[in-house]
């Protein structure tokens, strides 16, 4: 515990009206710049980029100094889909999730709108290959867009001791519905049933619960 040894023990004084305003102006100004910040931070890092591709990979604008990230935005009219294939990383974390146009997390407890490389079924060939898309390919990597047609895109490596390269990072391509086992060389492996589908659920839904607790 840290304490101040000057006031330990005694009562503070009750701010008066004049620094109750000063507090509430400066938290007005602090509010007003995140909003400001937040509001803009898509269009300032991936809006401008072409829509459905990523980023090279690159050492993320104001973030960890041991963190790349690879972003972008998707945009998939009813019945299509997005794969994405990118090589599993040896770095401590690979990551990637799908964001509303607001900068928010989509749903990432009760859908699968998230893989890190430890939940990512990794094909034979040492490829992460994923589906983003609104309707359920059938199989295990498939991202869910929770019904969004339009999204943020990020993929993050961190704790990396060196750079990530463009060979490393994501390629994706928007295919129809119909097609998506065409993109996918080892289909057969990566097919799932509803049960299959429902127990990765069931550990997403366990491992926030555990995280809740602390």
């Amino acid at each position: 515990t840290i304490e101040r040894v000057d006031t330990v023990g005694t009562v503070p004084q009750e701010p008066d009206s004049e620094k109750v305003a000063k507090r509430y102006a400066i938290a007005a100004k602090m509010l007003t710049a995140r909003i400001n910040t937040w509001f803009n931070f898509p269009k300032w890092f991936y809006l401008d980029e072409p829509v459905n591709t990523f980023t090279a990979p690159r050492s993320t604008p104001g973030g960890l100094s041991t963190q790349f990230s690879s972003v972008g935005h998707y945009d998939l009219p009813a019945g299509t889909s997005m794969v994405v294939t990118l090589p599993k990383s040896d770095a401590p974390y690979q990551g990637f999730q799908l964001g509303s146009m607001w900068y928010i997390s989509l749903d990432y407890v009760n859908h699968q709108t998230s893989l890190n490389s430890a939940q990512a079924q990794v094909d034979p060939d040492g490829m992460i290959r994923m589906v983003i898309a609104a309707n359920d390919p059938g199989v295990a990597n498939w991202i869910e867009t929770t019904g969004r047609r339009r999204g943020i895109l990020q993929f993050r490596w961190q704790r990396i001791d060196q750079p990530i390269t463009p060979e490393q990072g994501p390629t994706a391509v928007v295919v129809d519905d119909a097609d998506v086992r065409s993109y996918l060389p080892f289909y057969e492996d990566n097919r799932i049933d509803a049960a299959g589908w429902a127990a990765r659920i069931a550990v997403r839904q366990r491992a926030f619960a555990r995280r809740m607790l602390g």
